[in-house]
């Protein structure tokens, strides 16, 4: 497939904020696409290059797109720089100074989203000695071939900031239109932008198979490839141990109250621990890994609790959700989550970080045992099995705190217990509900004391004057909806201007910086990589913003490294907690 048919579906895409326009534009594509073309077009349709649960970057910062922009074109590295200054997007500077090259030069071979696909996937890969130089010839080499709008989708692509605005509900519609529409029955009218289903039963169902398929794969490309052979073929995607899945996601309560109101009675409260979510895998051949909610793998930097899981978990196969917290092993007292999460990507002293801030792993669901999915059995049944094949440990692999009741007392004495314990409150769980990764569905929610919070992304930041001159310190933070990152307002206080005092100006300057992809005076975009837990007195509307709202006092409490992007607040919930704050007053 020629990658300009590709970046003719990008420029449709990006033309468009409708979902259901996105969705006819992109189940076209994938309808049209010859399967040898498939796994390249898919991925690349994503921005990326690498399926969902494969933790590789393509990773090239700004500064070294603009030299493969100056070789390509043999604009000067200062003009480019000063082009970016001006437009702002380095996409639409590498297609304007690709055209003026055009205009005096013979084209090149066309290129296929095949050689685009290897390319980046090299890049992406190559290590050791000449990596840069390397880098900047496979990218300056697609330039070198590309027309105008090629290039301003190779480089988005680069920086893996393609602004298309498709998301993983956008993609999994265009995989039901693509491959379902006849047995369903579905007509998209575009000048009303509205669809009619024939069949609600048939769309259900294929909505659901191509849903339950994508969770256990995390990867669009082999559930595309399925569901082209029908709906028996997406049932046969199987969970497997040693494959990362996302894990479940809760939804916030006010009180005891309102969370029986949700899960109903009797409900399951477990401790809340501080620490960050620890998917346990144990294949047949008795490999053990460790994945993060971002699905990175983190079995190297957790030596212990693999020790731990070969000593106290008993089983030939399966795969564990659990939080691991961190503790002082001298004092035997657990520790803040900020404490621990700089183990989370420490690629070297391991050992050294191991003995000073071990982990205590706190086991409270299971997905997969023995070959068997889970998945769809009811909590409690997936409890019980825990109890049988956990034995536990303190300070190394354990249960979680669990009491059953339908009583309001009861469940408010054990909230006040774990916030005692100095918790972080309670989960409340709905006792016949099955496990939905990646979803927040209510089957499980999370009761903290009286505190706003929000996990956001931050999409911007401006640079600061006087004392603060040469730091970003004022950070744009976003929430997300249908695929789309929008704005909620701006943050600046909780952050600290010396490094030993916590997170600092510099720390995040050094984080963001290599993530700029646009420059307008002192204001700058960034790849949406750094999530930040947020606190703030209230929401208010605001038209300055894309969410349409705004944070009342907002203040960064910490990172939050073990989150993706997946887990940052909806919109949604912007809107429920506004209205909520509003029946409060």
């Amino acid at each position: 497939m020629l990658y300009l048919e590709l970046a003719k579906i990008y420029e449709r895409l990006e033309g468009t904020s409708k979902r259901l326009e996105k969705t006819s534009i992109l189940s076209e594509l994938f309808r049209q696409t010859k399967t040898e073309d498939l796994k390249e077009t898919v991925y690349l349709a994503q921005g990326t290059v690498f399926p969902a649960y494969d933790e590789r970057e393509i990773g090239i910062s700004s500064q070294l797109v603009i030299k493969a922009i100056s070789v390509a074109t043999g604009i000067s590295i200062i003009d480019a720089e000063k082009k970016w200054k001006s437009i702002g997007d380095l996409g639409k500077v590498a297609e304007q100074l690709v055209e003026k090259k055009k205009q005096s030069t013979l084209f090149s071979k066309k290129l296929t989203t095949t050689k685009v696909f290897e390319n980046l996937r090299r890049v992406a890969e190559i290590t050791g000695k000449g990596t840069v130089e390397k880098k900047i010839s496979l990218i300056s080499e697609l330039l070198t071939s590309s027309s105008p709008l090629e290039a301003r989708y190779i480089i988005r692509t680069i920086l893996e900031e393609l602004r298309i605005g498709v998301g993983e509900g956008v993609l999994r519609d265009a995989v039901i239109w693509a491959c379902f529409s006849e047995r369903i029955g579905l007509h998209y009218n575009k000048e009303k932008n509205s669809i009619e289903v024939e069949n609600d039963e048939a769309y259900s169902e294929c909505v659901n198979a191509v849903q339950e398929a994508y969770d256990l794969a995390n990867d669009f490309w082999a559930v595309l490839l399925a569901a082209r052979k029908g709906l028996n073929a997406l049932k046969e995607i199987v969970m497997q141990p040693g494959m990362p899945i996302k894990v479940m996601l809760a939804l916030k309560v006010k009180t005891v109250k309102e969370g029986f109101e949700t899960v109903g009675k009797p409900a399951a409260f477990e401790f809340k621990y501080d620490g960050f979510r620890l998917m346990i895998n144990k294949d047949e051949k008795g490999n053990i890994k460790l994945f993060t909610r971002r699905l990175d793998e983190v079995t190297r930097q957790f030596p212990e609790v693999v020790e731990y899981v070969k000593k106290y978990v008993n089983g030939k196969s399966f795969i564990i959700d659990s939080e691991a917290v961190g503790y002082d092993p001298v004092k035997k007292k657990y520790r803040p989550f900020q404490e621990i999460s700089q183990r989370i990507k420490r690629k070297y002293e391991i050992g050294r970080m191991q003995n000073e801030l071990p982990v205590e792993v706190n086991v409270f669901d299971i997905l997969y045992y023995e070959g068997k999915n889970l998945i769809k059995r009811p909590f409690s049944e997936r409890r019980r099995l825990l109890e049988k094949i956990i034995r536990n440990e303190k300070f190394k692999l354990r249960l979680s705190r669990q009491v059953v009741t339908s009583n309001e007392k009861d469940a408010q004495k054990f909230y006040n217990e774990a916030v005692k314990e100095g918790e972080e409150g309670v989960m409340i769980k709905n006792l016949n509900a099955p496990y939905k990764p990646g979803a927040r569905v209510g089957y499980m929610l999370k009761l903290k004391p009286e505190l706003n919070t929000f996990d956001l992304i931050i999409t911007g930041a401006e640079y600061g004057t006087g004392k603060r001159s040469g730091w970003l310190s004022s950070f744009i933070l976003s929430c997300q909806d249908e695929g789309e990152l929008l704005e909620i307002g701006k943050v600046g206080t909780g952050v600290k201007e010396k490094e030993e005092e916590g997170l600092s100006f510099i720390e995040l300057t050094k984080m963001l910086k290599p993530l700029i992809t646009e420059e307008q005076g002192r204001t700058v975009k960034v790849k949406p990589r750094v999530i930040v837990e947020v606190t703030y007195q209230e929401i208010q509307k605001s038209p300055t913003y894309s969410s349409g709202f705004a944070l009342r006092f907002p203040r960064v409490t910490r990172l939050r490294p073990d989150r993706s992007i997946n887990d940052i607040a909806f919109l949604e919930e912007v809107e429920r907690e506004y209205e909520r704050q509003g029946r409060g007053r």
